[in-house]
């Protein structure tokens, strides 16, 4: 990947909807060029799909943290399936080092947070937790 794919990547990550004219101006390049070197990110795997973050998804969930988990033994993926299906959770990832599992989670309250977080550690095989309010969100380059 070069400085114009790097370039195109970040311009995406700021707006996935943008015209192929927007992001040839932006980088000072043709639409044929853009057009060419998306095609190619995809293909090459870099590009793996496109979303949208929805109103309602930061709008319901002015409380949000990370709470990484140890889990006990070999539960990881009962545990991971378990939270993940709960309403609150936005994503379960599975990670090395210190903790086995770490949880996205967004709710209205702190007390609805605080029922969330309680619920998860009250799960068989849970160990240990630690969690961190969100503050604030800024969407980097890559």
């Amino acid at each position: 990947m070069d400085d114009l794919d790097l370039r195109l990547m970040n311009a995406l990550q700021r707006d996935a909807r943008a015209s192929l004219s927007e992001l040839a101006d932006q980088l000072g390049v043709t639409r044929t060029t853009v057009r060419t070197r998306m095609e190619k990110l995809k293909l090459e795997g870099e590009i793996v799909g496109f979303t949208v973050i929805a109103r309602k998804d930061v709008a319901t969930s002015p409380v949000r943290g990370l709470m990484m988990l140890g889990i006990e033994g070999r539960g990881t993926e009962r545990i991971m399936a378990r939270i993940a299906a709960m309403p609150q959770v936005r994503a379960v990832h599975s990670t090395n080092g210190t903790w086995d599992l770490i949880a996205e989670i967004g709710t209205r309250t702190l007390e609805e947070l605080d029922e969330v977080l309680f619920a998860i550690r009250r799960m068989d095989g849970v160990t240990r937790s630690e969690t961190n309010l969100l503050l604030s969100t800024r969407r980097g380059r890559l």
